[in-house]
């Protein structure tokens, strides 16, 4: 079964897609459930946002369900208004969950039964050792643990200290209780876990009636199967507890209350991390506490109170984790892409207007009776791309595009931007200057005769000559006149620091001793300008969420908080380009399609010295978007010479870039560059495959171990010897006839059906390529 056909398909195939259309095929499950999880001690961000996307998403793609439950298992951080918020963020991203919202703490006393089933099969143990005294015995990476004196308690004895544990008796931290699975396991995480621990405090859901909670590998494993979940996807940073998940699953599924539930498995996916911003729940909080923003709401942050706030649609965030996929590995995203979704959603929903930001005032000296001009709301390319035909009003009524208009006064006095006058233009200045002429937005031509200047010498104001319609001039500005001009204030947002990753700067300029509060000296001081001027009073009658386009000045909507009737507040939501870089291409005013805008970061601005060496990198045959990311990150750069040493840069460039990136920059990088270079050349050999590649990579990330030491030992090397893979895809043919007859009947699809079991059957080593011709030849 593939993703169903008769909707439009949200998330691109991907390797979990891959895997649920397999279990599919299979009957493994008979329907995809999945689960969006989150913890209520915070409020939503954007990588909440894309993770429940994934998981809505893939449910929606595949005609199952996904249930949002909050993973309520800490009672000393977890409030209502965090669970309330987190609901009322998911309903706004458009997500449904069905009848109702699950917690953890709705099948607390099922976990409790649970967790004394373990210590009745005496594979768990209450222990007493303090937290440190555990830690030290669970030795390290290199050494196995060391037994606690209380492992070897009897289940008599378990089962009543538990029991005890419940009933309160004991003091936070006196006891808790492991699972007993394998102290020498070179997972830690398999050392004996925590899971229960005694916390006296109130739980915003069940009062005082629980002083024990389990830990989040407990709950997740247990909780997930008695929702009946099929596929629990996590984030990579969760790949080594899914043993502990595994193994819980191996103890408890199949066994009241588990028995009537499909078995559960996790799959984790990589991080999406954005530049310009934290999301650091303890750091969000230093930014709200601190002052330094106003409120989990500001629209600076990247909460969804805050991107809602400031106007983002939630159709713009979908777009958004749309495009920023799924993969195997952690990634930070260029926030131009997320504010070219935002732009490229307002696009088609944003009527335009004009507004003033910073005014400047004009007197048409020979202009004696104001004149009405009717304004189109929507540009040419807007109406060409409407699929039937028409525009919508700001009030929501689409109209044939001759209707969708509103009347402007241009009047004998009026105002433009300041930033439209220049008494000293620079070359290729096409607005106004003294003496000069320029065009007002479809309503004639002025030409300045005098200006008036204050003390200080600024400009205050202009005397001009109206030339009318026939005129000609270069440039042409937007204006609104004093007889439409209703005050407001406008909120010049931008983005929140002034470098890309704030935590790696704060951490690669204090390596020996980072202070927690570091991230902060990067915060971009110009992050909200509020300015005062003016906008036409059409915008009255229009309903107060409309979002505009302020002609030549960004994408605005009303603040929903602080806008009234009669005192306008608007936020800016996004500019019209991206100004903090310029692209390499000819820069356009509106965004490329979403199918059209490159995964790659947008440029930055280059210096000369940055500018050679991104030529150098093309040179070498490095894929643009790799090159700019080196050209400007001295860190990526190093490490990618080393390497290059001992293998071709051009075969380097992605792996550095992209699967070593976000380790190389915060300086946690746990791979050599000579064992990236000489997985490098075995990758361009052919002998491993990119899969493997990158599966060996994130490995040796987590392990510390050596690239090549992983292939060796896991025996990890492609096959692509036909001679070696004939039998396999013959016994996969011979295993399968009804399947082989259905293809050569016409049903060539199953070609990925026939390739994934020969995958399987070499535990992925196989080429690919190869298997395919082999199996095409033989169903031939």
């Amino acid at each position: 079964m593939r993703a169903l056909e008769s909707k439009t398909r949200l998330v691109s195939p991907n390797f979990i897609t891959e895997i649920i259309e397999e279990d599919l095929r299979s009957g493994r499950c008979q329907k995809v459930v999945t689960r969006f999880p989150p913890e209520p001690n915070g409020y939503a961000h954007l990588g909440h946002a894309i993770a429940s996307f994934i998981d809505f998403g893939i449910a929606h793609d595949y005609g199952g369900e996904c249930r949002l439950r909050m993973d309520d298992t800490n009672p000393e951080t977890e409030r209502a208004e965090y669970a309330e918020a987190l609901i009322a963020d998911m309903r706004w991203l458009g997500w449904d969950w069905g009848d109702r919202v699950r917690y953890a703490s709705d099948y607390f006393e099922e976990l409790y039964q649970m967790a004394e089933k373990l210590i009745l099969k005496g594979l768990a143990y209450v222990d007493s050792v303090s937290p440190e005294e555990m830690a030290r015995l669970r030795g390290t990476v290199d050494t196995p643990g060391t037994p606690s004196p209380y492992r070897d308690r009897s289940v008599e004895e378990n089962l009543d200290l538990f029991r005890r544990m419940r009933a309160g008796e004991f003091g936070n931290g006196e006891h808790v209780l492991r699972a007993k699975i394998d102290l020498a396991s070179p997972n830690m995480k398999l050392r004996d876990p925590v899971l229960y621990r005694i916390v006296h405090a109130e739980h915003y859901r069940t009062g005082r009636k629980w002083c024990i909670y389990p830990s989040y590998d407990f709950a997740q494993a247990t909780t997930d199967a008695l929702d009946g979940v099929t596929h629990s996807l996590c984030s990579l940073e969760f790949v080594d507890n899914r043993a502990i998940y595994d193994w819980l699953m191996d103890h408890l599924w199949g066994e009241p209350p588990l028995d009537k539930t499909p078995r559960p498995r996790q799959y984790e996916f990589g991080r999406r991390s954005l530049e310009y911003t934290v999301v650091s729940k303890r750091k969000l909080r230093k930014l709200v506490e601190g002052g330094y923003v106003q409120g989990w709401d500001d629209p600076r942050l990247p909460t969804l109170a805050g991107v809602r706030r400031r106007g983002v649609r939630p159709e713009a965030i979908r777009r958004f984790a749309a495009q920023v996929g799924i993969s195997r590995t952690n990634r930070t995203v260029d926030i131009a892409l997320l504010e070219a979704a935002i732009r490229d959603d307002l696009n088609t929903v944003a009527p335009r207007v004009m507004a003033v930001l910073r005014p400047l005032r004009v007197v048409l000296t020979n202009l004696d009776h104001p004149k009405t001009v009717a304004l189109p709301y929507w540009p040419p390319d807007v109406v060409r791309e409407s699929p039937d035909g028409l525009v919508p009003l700001p009030d929501g009524r689409r109209v044939p595009p001759s209707e969708a208009t509103r009347q402007v006064t241009l009047a004998p006095v009026l105002y433009i931007e300041q930033d439209d006058f220049s008494l000293n233009p620079p070359k290729g200045f096409k607005r106004l200057t003294p003496g000069g002429t320029v065009r007002l937005k479809r309503a004639g031509v002025i030409r300045c005769e005098s200006y008036e200047t204050d003390e200080s010498g600024q400009v205050v104001g202009l005397r001009c000559t109206y030339l009318g319609e026939e005129a000609e001039a270069a440039g042409v500005i937007h204006w609104v006149s004093d007889q439409d001009a209703v005050p407001a204030e406008f909120r010049l947002y931008d983005r929140l620091f002034t470098v890309p990753h704030p935590e790696a700067e704060a951490k690669e300029e204090d390596e020996e001793a980072p202070d927690e509060g570091d991230f902060l000296r990067f915060l971009n001081p110009k992050s909200l300008e509020v300015v005062h001027g003016y906008v036409e009073k059409s915008i009255l009658n229009d309903p107060p969420e409309t979002r505009y386009q302020f002609e030549r000045n960004g994408y605005f909507w009303q603040d929903p908080v602080d806008s009234r009737p009669d005192a306008l507040v608007f936020n800016r939501i996004v500019p019209l380009k991206d100004t903090w870089g310029r692209s390499l291409t000819a820069p356009t005013e509106r965004a490329e399609k979403p199918q059209k805008i490159p995964p790659a970061p947008t440029a930055r601005r280059l210096s000369l010295e940055q500018e050679a060496r991104f030529q150098g990198y093309r040179a070498l045959g490095i894929p643009e978007a790799e090159a700019l990311v080196l050209a400007q990150e001295e860190r990526l750069a190093r490490f990618l010479e080393a390497a290059a040493q001992k293998a071709p840069a051009a075969s380097l460039a992605s792996l550095v870039v992209n699967e070593l990136g976000p380790a190389i920059r915060s300086g946690e990088a746990r791979i050599t560059p000579d064992g990236l270079a000489e997985l490098a050349l075995l990758l361009a050999s052919g002998e491993i495959s990119t899969r493997i590649a990158k599966d060996v990579l994130a490995e040796a990330q987590r392990t510390g171990q050596d690239p090549l030491a992983i292939i060796r030992q896991k025996g990890l090397r492609q096959l692509s010897d036909p001679r070696l893979l004939e039998a396999l895809v013959e016994e996969v043919l011979s295993a399968h006839p009804e399947k082989v007859a259905a293809y050569r009947a016409g049903k060539t699809g199953l070609m990925g059906f026939f390739v994934g079991q020969v995958m399987a059957k070499t535990q992925g080593q196989a080429n690919p390529q190869t298997v395919q011709e082999l199996l095409r030849k033989r169903l031939a």
